[in-house]
């Protein structure tokens, strides 16, 4: 059996979590499945499957390898079909990772019409706020406010988001609406901090002379866009955030904007790609959808 049937009957063997069912999958004896399985892992040198006698575990080394095949056996299913229908008609998965805010406020309200327009794309879109190696969980394309460097990304695109600063109309009530970056002196800011960083978030402010950063007390601090939020409406202190990220907040009364005249830099958002990879219609597709839909979000 080939290289490419072994990743096939490997994977299908991860998915059904069972060689039996597998070999029925595929339309194979079992004991073909269960010996392709033991010369991959002779071949690669490494345990890929943990076999009990109540279940079937992935090793560390066979999730890795399982992402690897998922994204190989796509390339090829694409490369079959480049001048077939699915040219005019991309269809697969498309894996997508972003923050929450962005995934929430931005991306997935949008998704029916990408959806409407390719309907034979499975969209796999994971939210969160810290970054992943998208080699190992098989991602496509990434959203994140700032550049990769270490892992080399190809970036297709980049805008600014409009930013605002705010806090709860209880928090104004008790500390003042301040009408300067001058006239913070009392107040306070929600605290931010990053999970692999000592890197403390700063409160920053558009000038005339360039970008004042100005550092307030917190008594609470928190790692999380949504967390971040709640804290600004809990009445914890001034917030800086994107303006589509607070919108809700800010039209049911639960934010109230301040310092409109001299507001944050705007937020860069960057889309990226891994490098050295076959870009398959479904995801330059998305790639393409993915641009579009973040320079509309980039009006005030």
């Amino acid at each position: 059996m080939d290289q490419v049937q072994a990743m096939r009957v490997f994977t299908r063997i991860v998915e059904l979590q069972s060689f039996s069912r597998a070999a029925e999958d595929l339309g194979l004896p079992r004991a073909t499945v269960s010996n392709v399985l033991k010369r991959l892992e002779l071949r690669l040198g490494v345990r890929l499957l943990v076999r009990t006698t109540r279940r079937l575990h992935v090793s560390q080394e066979g999730e890795i390898y399982y992402q690897r095949c998922l994204q190989l056996l796509d390339a090829l299913a694409e490369a079959d079909a480049l001048f077939a229908h699915q040219r005019h008609q991309p269809a697969g998965k498309v894996r997508l990772d972003m923050p929450h805010s962005l995934a929430r406020e931005v991306v997935i309200p949008a998704l029916p019409q990408f959806q409407a327009r390719y309907p034979h794309i499975e969209v796999l879109l994971s939210a969160n706020d810290a970054a992943i190696d998208l080699l190992d969980h098989g991602v496509d394309c990434v959203l994140r406010a700032w550049p990769s460097e270490a892992e080399n990304l190809v970036v297709r695109s980049r805008v600014a988001l409009p930013q605002v600063t705010c806090a709860s109309p209880g928090y104004l009530a008790t500390h003042g609406t301040p009408t300067s970056p001058e006239a913070l002196e009392g107040h306070r800011m929600v605290g931010y901090f990053f999970r692999h960083s000592q890197q403390q978030e700063r409160l920053e402010f558009c000038l005339p002379g360039g970008t004042q950063a100005i550092t307030l007390p917190h008594t609470l601090a928190v790692s999380g866009a949504d967390a971040y939020l709640a804290a600004g409406c809990s009445g914890f202190g001034l917030v800086q955030a994107a303006r589509y990220s607070v919108q809700a907040e800010l039209a049911r009364g639960a934010l109230v904007e301040v310092l409109a005249e001299t507001p944050p830099p705007p937020m860069p958002i960057y889309l990226m790609y891994p490098p050295g990879r076959f870009v398959a219609p479904r995801v330059r597709v998305m790639l393409e959808w993915l641009a579009a839909l973040l320079q509309q979000a980039t009006a005030p």
